[in-house]
């Protein structure tokens, strides 16, 4: 089974329609030990499918169009962070305690890109707020890895200590990762609702998603990577963050094309939330498990309150197992699933060519809402889907073909797939999406704006 075909068929997808997607091989792209070039490539044709299989639905059309996928355009979207240009300047990527430390035993890999983050860090290390690189690395030095782990994750901070593909295999979280589906697909409700109105087969570009209104409650990059896939396709996409969380500006600009940006205490402002919500055709989180069930958005408390919603969730380690509370992103899954090992070596972790997990994940995401709005057509009924990076992490050691076939031209960087636009940001050089169906669009209807600068209230 290709690539594209399974990931189309995690997503529940007619078989048949697979065959509606050509690829364009591109030898070098995305290399790496593993195949990451074959993840990127399914989860974005499988993108690019659900969408064209709703456009067709939607605008009554009897076959599904053609899908492409150039594996240049996949490989300079899944750097878009890297590529991203703001008036001639490159966003800074980690931040310096955003690192591999030796420990007594081994390697750390710790994440502080926020301010909270490494505060939480240096105070589960006993060290002031202005401690230097040098003082956290003695710190873990004196520590073991699992240790050090342990005691970050305590304080709310974010550690991870290297394992080996095998220690991944025999802890009690990647069993749980195993035994679950790539893509996680249930009803929300029982009782009929919305029907999605019809597109004009005759518009052009045909977006599938056109008239839908997306609630944005994402932050990083796999939820962002779905809500801007999204927004591409035409779906009405208002991000909504914390005022006291405000994200990183670099990385809200690379995942805000074709959204818009506004800031919400939903503690405070719950009249503000509801009426969103009593509106919203779409809701899409990207929080740790649990995190906002406090507020009352839980997927079952959603559907009660909007009857035929789709709910998306997408999570670092899954909602269950013993880590299932515990906050992750990409660089930190890399290292316990053993990736950075194999990548590497134990004694000196590598990496991916690209954050593939969040990236691959957030294409992924975007497909099971556009095949969940599909169903949804036929039946009327919400639905949930979930996903996780450590799930994706799980299908790229384990579930695609060690040896895949390789071919195409030399890929030869990302330059033929970038565009530039004007923002109100600045000048902006960006990767051109590559979702790409024939009649759809071909690129954001809209720049990034700066975070937090449209009402919280649908257009």
């Amino acid at each position: 089974m290709t690539d594209i075909k399974f990931a189309w068929s995690a997503l529940g997808g007619d078989p048949a329609l697979a065959e509606r997607a050509t690829t364009v091989m591109r030898e070098g792209a995305l290399a790496a030990r593993l195949p990451v070039r074959q993840l990127a490539r399914g989860c974005v044709g499988a993108c690019a499918l659900a969408a064209a299989e709703l456009a067709a639905r939607r605008a009554g059309r009897a076959e599904v169009p053609a899908v492409v996928v150039d594996d240049g355009a996949v490989a300079a979207a899944f750097h878009s962070e890297r590529v991203l240009q703001i008036d001639g300047r490159t966003p800074v990527g980690f931040a310096p305690l955003s690192r591999f430390w030796r420990t007594a035993d081994g390697w750390l890999r710790t994440h502080a890109n926020y301010p909270h983050h490494r505060a939480r860090l240096l105070g589960a290390l006993s060290l002031p707020a202005d401690a230097s690189v040098e003082e956290v690395a003695g710190r873990l030095a004196e520590r073991s890895a699992l240790e050090a782990e342990e005691t970050v994750y305590g304080a709310g901070g974010l550690a991870v200590a290297l394992r080996t593909p095998k220690e991944w295999s025999a802890h009690e979280q990647a069993a749980e990762v195993a035994a679950r589906p790539l893509v996680e697909r249930e009803r929300l409700d029982t009782a009929r609702a919305r029907v999605l109105p019809p597109l004009d087969p005759a518009a052009a570009p045909l977006s599938p998603a056109a008239g839908l209104r997306v609630l944005d409650l994402t932050r990083v990059l796999a939820g962002p990577v779905a809500t801007r896939t999204l927004a591409l396709l035409g779906a009405d996409v208002l991000r909504v963050d914390a005022p006291q969380l405000p994200e990183l500006a670099d990385q809200h600009a690379d995942t805000g094309f074709g959204k818009r940006s506004a800031t919400l205490d939903l503690a405070a402002d719950r009249d503000t939330f509801e009426e969103l919500l009593a509106a919203a055709d779409v809701v899409v989180t990207g929080y740790r498990p649990g995190a906002l069930d406090r507020f009352g958005l839980s997927p079952q408390a959603l559907a009660e309150r909007r009857p035929g919603l789709v709910v998306a969730q997408v999570s670092a380690w899954g909602a269950y197992g013993p880590w299932d509370g515990r906050r992750g992103f990409d660089s930190l899954v890399q290292v316990a699933t053993g990736i950075a090992v194999t990548e590497g070596s134990v004694a000196e972790p590598g990496a991916l060519p690209a954050q593939a997990l969040d990236h691959g994940t957030g294409y992924l995401l975007a497909a099971a809402v556009l095949r969940a709005l599909t169903e949804q057509s036929y039946d009327g009924h919400g639905r949930l889907v979930r996903l996780a990076l450590a799930r994706t992490a799980h299908w790229l050691t384990d579930g695609i073909r060690p040896n895949p076939a390789t071919g195409g031209a030399p890929y030869e960087g990302p330059d033929a797939w970038l565009a530039e636009t004007g923002s109100a940001l600045g000048r902006l050089r960006y990767a051109r999406p590559p979702v790409s169906f024939a009649g759809g669009p071909a690129d954001w209807a809209r720049p990034p704006v700066p975070c937090g600068s449209d009402p919280s209230s649908w257009r």
